[in-house]
């Protein structure tokens, strides 16, 4: 059995012979929630079609929230980025982004 501990938003699937190919999801560095949203939208389309409401509430409730000067609504938050993590395919971009999007706007993922 091989453990691998990767460190940081990274992705990647197991290949034939137990080949791990890992790749960045997208580049998250610096980029703002209102970023990280968005291409978890675009992916999300791509994708699993189905999921990408939640993401697009995420995406709003961050926008509205900058707009009116107000603190986001974390629990909202947490339920849709929840809802998209569990019907998302463990290893996949869409997973990364996720736990990117709760880390950046201080949720415990």
């Amino acid at each position: 059995m091989t453990t691998n501990n990767i460190y940081g938003p990274a992705t990647g699937n197991f290949g034939d012979g137990n080949t791990f190919n890992q790749y960045q999801a997208a580049p998250v560095g610096d980029a703002t929630p209102v970023a990280i949203a968005a291409e978890l939208i675009r992916q999300l389309r791509a994708v699993q079609p189905a999921l990408a409401p939640q993401a697009e509430q995420v995406h709003r409730e961050l926008v509205h929230a900058g707009e009116h000067n107000r603190p986001i609504d974390q629990g909202r938050i947490r339920g849709w980025l929840e809802t998209i993590q569990a019907g998302s395919a463990a290893g996949s971009g869409v997973l990364a982004l996720v736990l990117s999007l709760g880390r950046a706007v201080g949720l415990p993922m």
